[in-house]
């Protein structure tokens, strides 16, 4: 059956409901960020085997961070939605894995109502938004930069507004937690997550930039004692040393790899542009590159 999703495509209406089946289905979703249609592709069909047993990633990731980056701007919400949807569509086009969207701060509460009918009618399964106010500065920052945070009431209003905004059961609005990136207790953190969930969160995403982990256990231990079944999302880019099957043991439902494929690209293009110069000619870069055939065959219809 997925064989047969991925060669004749799928719908919006498809595709937004599989989150909340795969959240069900399995001890931990893997979504891996993406943020052009060939980043999209190499999610859709990167397969391993470990131990006898097929992996793959379950969904995407669309990050405000690398969407920003690759088109040369800051991180600071200076690339608006519309602009963003344009890339979007080129993963959804090319893919038909859930997709989950990096909504920032989601912008003025009046705002976000439209962003929300948006992504729905994209058949994007959710959207996260993080508690803070002001100019967005990129959490892994953390407190070497200034970072406010909504007052609860405000954000449970967002949060409220942007539930009654949607129009299928299917959609999640998910609340991320900065209070440990701004340098506050667990505690706070706690106390937030309770009151987001009252207001209709679908999901929790707590984010640190503390490489122990720690914290983050911490959180997920206590938040685990007051609710059961609500998603815990979480993003171990600084606390990487553990396992997927060790962040479960704390409770969480989905790991977001959030920037990787971003990472992971300009290094080897930064390495063929300076091979290039070095050598005033592209031979040596040749084993840096794929092969032109190669390339030509990597999307479908093109030969």
């Amino acid at each position: 059956m997925n064989a047969q999703i991925k060669e004749i495509g799928t719908t919006p209406e498809i595709r937004q409901k599989m989150l909340r089946r795969l959240i069900t289905a399995k001890p931990i979703v893997r979504i891996m960020e993406s943020h052009s249609g060939l980043t999209g592709l190499i999610i859709e069909h990167t397969k391993v085997e470990v131990n006898g047993k097929k992996e793959e990633f379950d969904g995407i990731w669309s990050s405000s961070l690398t969407d920003s980056t690759c088109k040369g701007k800051p991180d600071i919400e200076a690339v608006d939605l519309t602009t963003r949807l344009q890339d979007l569509t080129n993963i959804l086009e090319c893919t038909t894995k859930p997709i989950i969207y990096d909504g920032d701060t989601g912008g003025l509460t009046e705002h976000f109502v439209f962003t929300v009918r948006t992504l729905e009618r994209n058949g994007i399964s959710a959207v996260i938004i993080e508690d803070k106010v002001g100019l967005k500065k990129n959490s892994l920052f953390g407190t070497e930069v200034r970072q406010t945070l909504a007052t609860i009431p405000d954000f449970c209003e967002k949060i409220s507004k942007g539930k009654q905004a949607q129009v299928t059961k299917e959609f999640m609005i998910i609340a991320r937690l900065e209070s440990l990136i701004a340098g506050f207790p667990v505690s706070n953190a706690l106390e937030r997550a309770f009151a987001y969930v009252k207001a209709g969160a679908d999901g929790v995403m707590i984010h640190s930039k503390e490489k122990s982990g720690n914290d983050i256990k911490e959180f997920c231990l206590k938040f685990r004692i007051e609710y059961k079944d609500i998603p815990i999302i979480l993003v171990p880019t600084t606390y990487n040393q553990f396992t997927e099957d060790e962040l479960h043991e704390w409770g969480a439902n989905i790991i977001i790899y959030a920037n990787h494929m971003l990472r992971a690209s300009y290094p080897a293009m930064f390495k063929v542009a300076t091979t290039i110069l070095e050598n005033e000619r592209s031979k040596e870069a040749d084993a840096l590159c794929m092969p032109i055939k190669q390339i030509l065959e990597l999307v479908p219809g093109t030969k």
